[in-house]
């Protein structure tokens, strides 16, 4: 069993709905949790936010912390996946914000560098997962791969 299809029985065993608010994975999380059958039981919300205006003007993250801390930080990345699971009532909320490549990387924020929200039971956590690569779609696959991890681990305590 995938780790997506792992998560999408988990929610259903405990009853969770999750939301998404995504910018580097472009969809891919929503796209693998609704490729499961019955997906429909746990997701209802998904927003690709790949542009700012769409972070603080559809999603809700506070312009001044895209704007201090960058759209590829904590902070953002904190409040994507907060807004995500309140806009939707949902019990999770999972954010993606990275450089997926090949470009646009800096020394401090190099590519495939992705910050990764989770909020859930009124708590956030978020991790900085650094895969080492420059191919956008592996970084991308990663990036969805750890997601879904962390949510299972997140889930399960």
């Amino acid at each position: 069993m995938k780790i997506h299809e792992e998560v999408v029985a988990l929610l259903m065993e405990k009853g969770l709905k999750i939301a998404t608010a995504e910018s580097c994975t472009g969809g891919l999380l929503a796209k693998s949790i609704t490729d499961v059958a019955g997906a429909s039981e746990v997701f209802d919300y998904g927003i690709v936010s790949y542009a700012n205006e769409i972070k603080w003007g559809q999603l809700g993250v506070q312009r001044a912390t895209v704007e201090t801390y960058g759209a590829v930080s904590e902070p953002t990345a904190r409040e994507m996946a907060q807004c995500a699971a309140k806009n939707a009532g949902a019990d999770i909320g999972l954010a993606t914000t990275g450089i997926a490549g090949p470009t646009g990387g800096t020394a401090a924020k190099p590519v495939g560098t992705c910050y990764i929200g989770i909020y859930y039971q009124n708590q956030t956590t978020v991790v900085c997962y650094q895969t080492g690569l420059t191919d956008r779609a592996e970084n991308r696959k990663l990036f969805a791969r750890k997601a879904f991890e962390l949510v299972k681990e997140t889930i399960d305590g």
